[in-house]
């Protein structure tokens, strides 16, 4: 089976990992490639902006065309900035097509949540109840018959991952829990500010949106559902002097009372995730790099029992297991392709 692809926004550091990966994969064809249609942006061949993809996929990148889409996609990734991907997905669902956005627009289950961090009103409230958060180690099922699937956040895969295990058998005290994550220079994008400049990055390394974060309240959300209970965590990113992937470093206090049932902190991991392809659970003493998962989709994991405190350290790709890598992860599984396809 092939399924024919479009990519709205593919003109963006996603959209071009995104591309590479649906290349290469044996179930899935590029019919359409669009940009966002703001700003008067003309018509190009995606091989001029990627000289890269030259011979491989010259076809040309222009404002969404609708008919276009309604003839020739099955499916269409938005690859679009935080607050635009809302303007496309009602008339893109009404088209009957299925929609993996790898915005925020619908990852956060309270619109006054969004409205406070991405300081505009939510536009398409109606579909936000309906989007399945695409974080396929916990939400696989409803990822399977999902329409509109919201493709989570890089720093959030990374935190989530780590934290889910601890969550689900309630060892950890939920006050205590302190994150300290780090990221290359591509999670911002390609904004063309002052502060994501070469010359202002190389050489440099700095917290920035200290526990403020737009992420964050993406992080508290899916904290809160694994655990049951509300969960407000502190939250502090880095800005590290590489071009992309992420490490997380988490501390936080074990729950009074509380026993572990596994031989080890380790072992609970092990068994979490026995079944899924990406996680890569590290053995005692050794802690992910990463160099280790960069232009991967894995997400590396290793933990540090002290007693009462425990350390989690996570490391991912943040334009692949924290974007677009994982956009096609979720794609196999709505689409019953085995899930490793195009990401091995």
């Amino acid at each position: 089976m092939i399924i024919n692809v479009g990519i709205i926004g593919a003109t963006g550091h996603t959209g071009e990992v995104l591309i590479e990966l649906l290349l290469n994969h044996p179930h899935a064809r590029i019919t359409h490639l669009f940009n966002s249609g703001k700003g008067g942006r003309g018509a190009q061949v995606i091989s001029d902006i990627f000289p890269k993809f030259k011979h491989r996929l010259d076809l040309v990148c222009s404002k969404p065309d609708w008919l276009k889409i309604k003839k020739d996609c099955d499916l269409v990734f938005l690859t679009l900035p935080h607050t635009v991907s809302m303007k496309f997905v009602p008339k893109l669902l009404s088209l009957g097509k299925k929609v993996i956005d790898l915005s925020a627009d619908y990852r956060l289950v309270n619109p006054s949540v969004y409205e406070k961090f991405y300081k505009v009103r939510h536009e398409d409230k109606t579909n936000l109840k309906n989007a399945v958060y695409g974080l396929p180690e916990l939400y696989r099922a409803g990822i399977k018959t999902a329409k509109l699937l919201a493709n989570p956040g890089c720093y959030p895969t990374s935190v989530i991952l780590a934290l889910a295990p601890l969550l689900a058998v309630n060892l950890v005290d939920l006050s205590s829990i302190i994150i300290d994550a780090k990221s290359g220079v591509s999670g911002a994008g390609k904004k063309l500010e002052k502060e994501f400049l070469f010359s202002e990055v190389q050489g440099d390394f700095r917290a920035y949106k200290v526990n403020v974060h737009q992420h964050s309240p993406e992080i508290n959300q899916a904290l809160s559902k694994i655990s049951g209970k509300k969960i407000s965590v502190v939250f502090v990113p880095h800005l590290l002097p590489i071009e992309r992937g992420i490490l997380s470093t988490i501390y936080l206090k074990k729950a009074s009372g509380a026993k572990l049932k596994a031989k080890s902190i380790a072992d609970l991991f092990k068994k979490f995730y026995k079944n899924e392809p990406f996680i890569r659970i590290k053995p005692d003493g050794v802690f992910p790099r990463i160099k280790d998962v960069v232009k991967t989709n894995f997400c590396d994991i290793g933990v540090k029992d002290f007693g009462n405190t425990i350390i989690v350290i996570s490391a991912i790709d943040n334009l692949l297991k924290g974007a677009s890598s994982q956009a096609v992860q979720n794609m196999n599984i709505m689409y019953k392709f085995p899930e490793t396809a195009g990401l091995l």
